[in-house]
């Protein structure tokens, strides 16, 4: 069991109304280290009356906190950087310990949730409004960004910290109540930034984390997309799953904010710097191994660096350490589950059987546990394949050789999918047609990995909409109001 330099980060309760709440449920759920198997708390399944309470908490609370100042909000929200900043450590622990990413990238992560609340307490305290001159010159327009009320915050389990930081921090900044609701198998990351969110001074009931089972989570995502209290979603996850919540959300006309599936191209031109493009590939291919929605599913060629792209990734790749993400050694660790496993096992045998041929053959490794996968690479993938097609959301690297331009570009967009693609080349013409042409939300060129807190992050097409992050990232909480002056000069 790791050591907590603060024990008081690890929670095991819900968090409603600034307090650790006492569920009366006789239900729990376990949440388990994703790399031993092994039990690491026990937590209460909220009953639904409880999670309706967590809701009237949540908006009660907006009555009062829509009205605080820009710059408390700033202040508190600076305050969560600072104090994330300090309990890194912690925080990372507890990550690694839910999710089973290495510590290095769970230190990074929690990096980079923290940024956001430093990037909103500087940006919340810039909501502008505007004048306006209608066509009747003796009246004018003004228009405010008001908060546009409570809001339910529904998170994933790649990224326990960040996914909750990334939506709370522009909600809170904005003068929004939040009411988040973490995934059932890594709730501790959330539970530990309602306990920082105490000492960082948000007033109670502004910032709530509810806690359900994968069982009970349907009923509960209904509950909070059927209340007329709450009126916007944000969600992170697969595209099946928003295309529900959407449903749901309908009877009440909810402002909703979606980061939904991927199924990111990378195309690597004959000009580009191939050593570059080996490197990038590889960290926006096997970051989390796999498990992000912005990783590269597809990896499009040109003819002429195939071969040396392919020898120098899959050497690299042949370098990783896989093991414990607690081991300093290690580079990549275990997937989340059994059923993760099972998809990129699917996706591999679907590509060898219609012609595909290993570079880097990998596979499980039931030596170190359940849960751990070695790299596949596979070459002579084509756009009939499973890989090309569905997201894998695991270490497989499907790596499809093209000849020409627009044939790379068809390829790219052969995809219900639009959140992220990237691009390697030295040109850049070459680098400004494919930016403007491929079908994505976000287009990196000649980098792999691009989040950053200034950055609008979020998709087209069956990704989803609205965006996260950047002075973007509060309109999605915020609704314009229009005052009409009549007579100003009479």
């Amino acid at each position: 069991m790791p050591t907590l330099n603060n024990p008081e980060l690890l929670r095991n309760q819900a968090f409603i109304n600034n307090e650790w709440f006492e569920s009366k449920s006789t239900k729990t759920f376990k949440v388990y280290d994703p790399a031993t198997g092994e039990e690491i708390i026990e937590l209460p399944d909220l009953l639904p009356e409880e999670i309706d309470y967590a809701i009237k908490v949540t908006a009660d609370a907006f009555q009062t906190y829509r009205h605080s100042s820009a710059y408390d909000r700033s202040k508190w929200c600076r305050n969560m950087f600072d104090l994330m900043t300090e309990n890194i450590e912690d925080l990372a622990t507890i990550l690694t310990w839910e999710n089973g990413k290495p510590l290095a990238e769970a230190t990074g992560e929690i990096k980079y949730s923290a940024s956001f609340f430093e990037w909103y307490a500087e940006e919340g305290k810039r909501v502008y409004g505007s004048t306006i001159q209608p066509s009747n010159q003796n009246n004018k327009i003004i228009t405010l960004k008001q908060p546009v009320g409570p809001v339910g915050l529904l998170c994933p389990f790649n990224f326990p910290s960040a996914m909750g930081a990334r939506k709370a921090a522009p909600a809170l900044a904005v003068g929004c109540t939040t009411l988040l609701k973490p995934d059932a198998q890594v709730p501790l990351s959330s539970l530990a930034l309602g306990y920082l969110a105490k000492k960082a001074g948000f007033p109670a009931g502004v910032f709530n984390v509810i806690l359900s089972s994968n069982e009970s989570t349907p009923a509960a995502g209904l509950k909070i997309c059927e209340s007329p209290s709450i009126k916007k979603i944000s969600f992170t996850g697969s595209t099946a799953v928003g295309k529900i919540l959407m449903k749901q959300s309908s009877s009440t006309l909810k402002k909703l904010s979606f980061e939904l599936g991927g199924n990111a191209p990378i195309i690597v031109f004959n000009d580009a710097d191939i050593d570059k493009a080996v490197d990038q590939s590889i960290l926006s291919k096997f970051r989390s191994l796999g498990q992000t929605c912005v990783c590269a599913n597809r990896l499009y060629v040109q003819s002429k660096v195939y071969d040396e792209f392919v020898k120098k990734f899959s050497a690299k790749v042949e370098a990783f350490k896989i093991g414990n993400g607690f081991d300093k050694e290690v580079t990549h660790s275990c997937l989340i589950h059994d059923r993760a496993v099972a998809k990129v096992v699917e996706h591999v045998e679907d590509a060898i059987a219609k012609g595909a041929k290993y570079a880097v053959k990998g596979g499980k490794l039931p030596d170190l546990g359940e849960n751990f996968y070695a790299p596949t690479v596979l070459t002579d993938v084509t756009q009939d394949m499973k890989v090309s097609k569905e997201e894998t959301f695991g270490p497989l690297a499907a790596v499809i050789k093209f000849e020409e331009r627009d044939e790379a570009l068809t390829f790219a967009n052969d995809s219900e999918f639009g959140l992220a693609a990237y691009v390697f080349t030295e040109n850049v013409n070459t680098a400004w047609y494919m930016g403007e042409k491929l079908e994505a939300g976000m287009v990196a060129v000649n980098v792999g990995v691009f989040t950053d807190a200034a950055l609008p992050f979020g998709g087209v097409k069956e990704s989803g909409f609205g965006r996260e992050g950047s002075l973007y990232g509060m309109d999605d909480y915020t609704v314009v109001k229009s005052i009409i002056l009549g007579d100003v000069y009479s």
